[in-house]
């Protein structure tokens, strides 16, 4: 994965990353030569975001099929939640 430094992105701006990012969809940002940050066009954060949904939905499909869920009322669920914020 390429990496693009704070101090290129301080002094280049925009263009750094641009460059960075020429046939890579992600880029690692270093600061004090520590990798901290994934800068990413917006494009491939869709695409992520997306696969995220859907294992969220696939998790949440698999909950159903093996009965892990709980049927209540809306003021049951409250009550419910309210117990799990009490120290």
């Amino acid at each position: 994965m390429q990496q693009l430094t704070a101090n290129d992105l301080k002094t280049k701006g925009v263009a750094a990353i641009e460059a960075s990012l020429e046939g890579q969809t992600e880029v690692v940002v270093s600061v004090r030569g520590k990798d901290k940050y994934v800068v990413m066009d917006l494009a491939q954060y869709h695409y992520l975001r997306e696969c995220e949904l859907e294992a969220a939905l696939a998790e949440s499909r698999a909950n159903l099929a093996e009965g892990k869920f709980v049927k209540e009322s809306a003021e049951a669920h409250l009550t419910r939640l309210d117990h799990f914020n009490q120290p």
